[in-house]
């Protein structure tokens, strides 16, 4: 029923009747969300997404029929990981997706903080630090990278009963770091043992954790896999480097399975590493850094 899924499946000759496993269902190539709408939903949607962009690149869209699913699967993925988000306190540092529209980011933070308290900060680093010492709750500290980076090196606070958690790159903003390096510099401002990240995109319905170590973990209706860079048909066994392709189950409105442009390692458990974009495709902000 997705007008573009549907055409691309034409185009390389797949019937989908004849799909009779799970492993042949083909990816839509995520470029397909910057010049198509990739939309089923049965009314107007609620929410639009775009994606960030660097050099006045095309914006991706994702159309997003129900606020409540979209709500509901959210907070599902996060209690399976971190428990239920009332108990946490949320800080968003997150200054360049706040500047802009349309940021499924700034969507989460916002529920997540309506949830159990928090709040946004731009650049008011000391506001920040003083809220946080102030609140005696369990804390995460949701930064986009390059904020984190500056509030360690201007200030290295230690922070107490608190998770860090990275997404997005530099943005332009810095200099990008290999992700261990990163992690380490922000260890040892902030006197924690390990940085967690958060993986997600606009197109993307649901979010992956990692919890440390760059090893990110998906919710059960998510999958991600791994297909070689040259031949997107080629499905790659678990331990080898290639392309992320996403199987998305949350995403009914849209297109479930998704051929992104990011590379990484996908164990045989499902858990998956990333280790930065494909030569040659759009920089845009995913939760990676380039190594």
């Amino acid at each position: 029923r997705c007008a573009p899924s549907r055409d691309y499946l034409d185009a390389i000759g797949i019937a989908p009747g004849e799909v009779t496993r799970s492993a042949d269902i083909p990816h839509m190539p995520i470029e397909l969300f910057k010049s198509r709408k990739v939309y089923c939903g049965t009314k107007e949607p609620e929410l639009v997404f775009t994606s960030s962009t660097t050099g006045g690149d095309t914006p991706a869209r994702h159309y997003v029929e129900n606020t409540e699913n979209y709500r509901q699967t959210l907070r599902k993925a996060f209690s399976l990981f971190y428990g239920r988000p009332e108990n946490w306190s949320f800080y968003a540092l997150l200054p360049c997706y706040l500047e802009r529209e349309g940021s499924s980011l700034v969507w989460m933070a916002d529920d997540l903080i309506r949830s159990g308290g928090g709040g946004f900060f731009l650049d008011e680093y000391e506001q920040l630090l003083e809220c946080m010492a102030a609140d005696s709750r369990p804390k995460i500290l949701l930064g986009v990278s390059y904020a984190l980076l500056d509030l360690a090196e201007q200030y290295a606070p230690r922070l107490r009963d608190t998770v860090v958690m990275e997404t997005g790159g530099m943005k332009g903003r810095r200099t990008e770091l290999p992700k261990e390096e990163f992690h380490r510099i922000l260890c040892d401002a902030f006197g924690t043992d390990v940085i967690h990240s958060e993986y997600g995109m606009a197109e993307l319905t649901s979010q992956a954790y990692s919890q440390g170590g760059n090893l990110f973990r998906c919710p059960p209706w998510m999958r991600v896999t791994t297909r070689d860079v040259n031949d997107p048909f080629d499905r790659l066994p678990a331990g080898s480097r290639g392309g992320l392709d996403i199987a998305d189950l949350a995403s009914w409105w849209s297109c479930a399975f998704i051929q992104t442009q990011d590379v990484g390692r996908v164990a045989a458990d499902g858990a998956f590493e990333v280790e930065g974009r494909i030569d040659h495709s759009d920089i845009r902000g995913c939760n990676l850094l380039v190594q």
